[in-house]
């Protein structure tokens, strides 16, 4: 049987191999996309928990998607997406046995009154902030969003507001979390909302540009909201392939990829589980973690040996345990405001999440786990009977902990929805853990339960990610493209790194593009030493 041979090969289905195949595609490439599950998505997936239940499995809130120019560019609406808000974007109450909380609002004003009435003079240190960000976000987002060196970005920033401004606003973004939230904030209500967008990122409150983190998410969800597909996370994914299939990209299920064949330090094949080799003409496009590409996929004589050595220096982001429900009532909330909240933070204030971070850290569990919960049919009413509520929640853990351990931080996470919500456990249908097996199983992406692809933390942002290099998503082997969440600009789904990767591909076989590949292979090989070839 003759082998099949194709322009590029995109190994991965998840929403980053998929909007690079896309991409491709819209250039006349013959793509085929080879996914190892049944279905496509990675951890942008959804399915029936409960009957007439359906929960996201991994992801579930899309600010960064909102913004996200890759995203845009495919118009997916066109493909049956549709997105959803709930009443407010997020909350995080005060105190457990209290009825205070921290709101945020798609209405800055509203959200401004809120923190105003918590502590006076917060309102408008509110709206100041969110002025900033008007004037920022579009070369903000621009320079976050490009492969390095990012040129126009930076340029159109600092003809916006100086070389003073940017000066001022690059210390800022290096700011630890809880310092940043106590130079703009006098009282705790602002401060929580900073410092609990941060804890959806790894990094620690304390460390140099955790700050970023909150103040990225806390302006996207008050400008763009925290949407979610109408219909589950599927939706999402499902678009994404009818739009890479519209544009004639072949998706191919069950297909595991074993290997990638190299000759003359170039990437010129994949071989399958199945025992399938498909040759690709122009380009591997890889949507897997940074290790397995270039410890288990690609031949070991031909990675660098100094690339080798830094990946023993890779850090994984820490580990989450995910429960999902399906409750026959809506949370009874202490809090009325956390009625309307599509995503609630729970179990700490700002000095508790200094805690917990520790906790985290130093690989103790955390008796009162912080946590991310998301009231899924409050956001979209399709998720779940009315009068219901379709609902999730996880938290990070230590390091290194076993599934039993898992086990004991999900039993103490939903004790924390007990404390704030009396009466949650008699409205439970159905209840599902996913420990950290459980979604590396489902997703090989999320090895050991890390959801991030890799640490955020600024040692392995930027240049340094997923190793020192160039930021940029070509490897050291010709035709091969990182084009997961282990390369920049990291997690979140938002697609920019399959993106990049098409982009380079396609860059590279137009016009100038062997003078490009050359310039590209000379840097790779300055910072990880000779290809083999």
């Amino acid at each position: 049987m003759p082998t099949p041979v194709v322009d590029a090969v995109v190994i991965g289905g998840g929403h980053h191999g998929l909007v690079a195949a896309a991409v491709l595609a819209d250039a006349g490439w013959d793509v085929c996309v080879l996914e190892a599950q049944d279905e496509i998505g990675g951890a942008v997936r959804s399915a029936e928990i409960h009957p007439g239940f359906v929960s996201d499995r991994f992801s579930a809130f899309y600010p960064l998607a909102a913004v996200s120019p890759a995203l845009r560019s495919l118009e997916l609406e066109r493909h049956g997406l549709r997105w959803a808000h709930a009443p407010a974007v997020l909350a995080h109450p005060l105190h457990p046995d209290g009825d205070d909380a921290a709101v945020l609002h798609r209405d800055a004003e509203r959200t401004a009154t809120g923190l105003d009435a918590h502590h006076p003079g917060d309102g408008e240190a509110w709206l100041r902030l969110c002025r900033q960000w008007q004037a920022i976000e579009e070369p903000l987002l621009r320079t976050l969003y490009t492969a390095f060196p990012p040129v126009r970005g930076p340029a159109r920033l600092l003809r916006g507001i100086g070389t003073a401004e940017a000066l001022r606003l690059l210390r800022f973004a290096l700011l630890p979390a809880t310092r940043m939230g106590e130079e703009l904030f006098g009282g705790e209500a602002a401060r929580l909302l900073l410092a609990g967008n941060t804890a959806h990122a790894d990094a620690p409150p304390g460390a140099p540009g955790s700050g970023v983190f909150g103040w990225l998410l806390a302006m996207l969800g008050q400008h763009h909201g925290f949407p979610a597909p109408v219909g589950g996370a599927g939706r999402l994914a499902a678009a994404l392939a009818g739009r890479a299939r519209a544009a004639g990209a072949e998706i191919r299920t069950s297909t595991p990829v074993t290997g990638i064949v190299v000759r003359g330090g170039r990437a010129v094949a994949v071989e399958t589980a199945g025992g399938d080799r498909i040759r690709a003409r122009r380009a591997v496009v890889a949507d897997v973690s940074a290790p397995a590409l270039y410890s288990r996929l690609l031949p070991p004589d031909a990675v660098p040996a100094r690339l080798l050595a830094d990946l023993d220096h890779f850090a994984w982001d820490t580990p989450v345990v995910k429960i999902d429900w399906a409750l026959a009532e809506p949370v009874p909330w202490r809090a009325q405001a956390l009625r309307g909240a599509g995503t609630v933070h729970l179990g700490a204030d700002s000095t508790g999440l200094v805690r917990w971070s520790a906790d985290i850290e130093t690989g103790t569990l955390p008796q009162s786990p912080f946590q991310l919960f998301g009231q899924m049919t409050t956001t979209d009413p399709t998720r779940s009977p009315a009068g219901t509520e379709s609902a999730w929640a996880y938290t990070h853990l230590p390091r290194g902990v076993d599934d039993d351990a898992a086990d004991i931080v999900a039993a103490r996470t939903e004790d924390v929805v007990e404390a704030h919500a009396p009466g949650f456990r008699d409205r439970i249908l159905h209840r599902r853990v996913q420990r950290p097996r459980d979604l590396h199983d489902a997703d090989a992406n999320l090895v050991h339960g890390a959801v991030n692809g890799g640490t955020a933390q600024l040692f392995q942002q930027l240049i340094f990610r997923p190793v020192p290099g160039l930021g940029r998503p070509e490897t050291p082997i010709g035709n091969l493209y990182l084009g997961s969440a282990a390369a920049h600009p990291g997690g979140g789904v938002h697609g920019v790194c399959g993106f990049l990767a098409a982009r380079a591909a396609l860059g590279e076989h137009g016009w100038g593009g062997g003078v490009r590949r050359r310039i590209t292979s000379a840097a790779l090989d300055l910072v990880h030493g000779r290809t083999p070839m």
